[in-house]
């Protein structure tokens, strides 16, 4: 498993890169959709769709992708946007989590197939607005899902006591949520001091928000992103679990599927774009 692990990741790292350094922004754009398409169809056959029609739904996903690049959406997407994906990812989020693993089979699978298309080309639109104000912004982005996600693992597995959700990733801990969260602060942190030692000041993330609401402003806004990627992880996970199924699909051998890897940036690139614009 581990040398499956460390081949897919070298070899998507080969992909991914010439793509994350291109100076345009055409092939990363065309990269991540293809991904989101990918997801799409994890997401149809997660939820009932047979291979044809979820292949479907992930074409559709990326051929309104092609449309929104070529309208120029990516560029023109403006924080009022990124605020209505926010709050319906809050709102959104918090009601279905409260519903749990038995309330998402009792939508209809036409509103679950609909949410799951909207929720996956509205994160590719974000990931590329995000491309588009820099590698620096986009790997600042990247990363504070990383960094929450690694820390949790160490700090729930050293410290885990009370379970965030065990009806839906019993592994889970509020522990771990807080362990994300600090590193998430010593990321920024550090960043924000190579951002000034290499005269980048205000090109990530972590240095746009200090600089739009200060210390105090920056930490609540962090610790804010990171709980979003916990809803964002749990949230796939109550989807799996209602499906049956450990992983989104056997697409990256070693690391299961798309939506296993990208669960937590779907709601944190919508908000990191809206605070971003305050």
């Amino acid at each position: 498993m581990l040398k499956q692990r460390i081949i897919t990741a070298v070899l998507l790292l080969v992909v991914l890169l010439p793509a994350l350094f291109a100076a345009a922004l055409w092939p990363f754009a065309l990269l991540v959709l293809l991904m989101i398409g990918a997801a799409g169809w994890e997401w149809g056959r997660l939820n009932g769709l047979g291979s044809g029609a979820a292949l479907a739904l992930g074409g559709l996903i990326a051929a309104g992708g092609l449309a929104a690049y070529a309208l120029g959406w990516p560029d023109m997407a403006q924080g009022g946007a990124w605020w209505f994906a926010t709050a319906a990812w809050v709102l959104g989020g918090a009601w279905i989590l409260r519903r749990g693993v038995a309330g998402w089979p009792s939508l209809s699978p036409s509103l679950r197939w609909l949410l799951g298309a909207v929720l996956l080309w509205g994160v590719w639109l974000a990931m590329v607005a995000a491309k588009a104000r820099g590698v620096n912004f986009l790997l600042s982005v990247f990363t504070l899902v990383w960094a929450a996600d690694i820390a949790a693992y160490f700090g729930g597995r050293a410290f885990g006591r009370r379970k965030l959700a065990p009806a839906i990733s019993p592994g889970k801990s509020w522990e771990g949520v807080w362990s994300g969260m600090v590193g998430v602060l010593l990321l920024a942190a550090a960043w924000i001091a190579l951002d000034r030692f290499t005269g980048q000041s205000v090109s990530s993330l972590y240095s746009q928000l200090l600089e739009r609401l200060g210390f105090v402003g920056l930490a609540v806004a962090l610790l804010f992103l990171t709980a979003m990627s916990v809803v964002g992880d749990l949230f796939e996970s109550l989807v799996k679990r209602s499906a049956g199924a450990k992983d989104s699909s056997a697409l990256l051998p070693g690391h299961g599927g798309v939506l296993d890897r990208i669960d937590a940036l779907l709601p944190v690139f919508p908000l990191a774009l809206a605070l971003c614009s305050l």
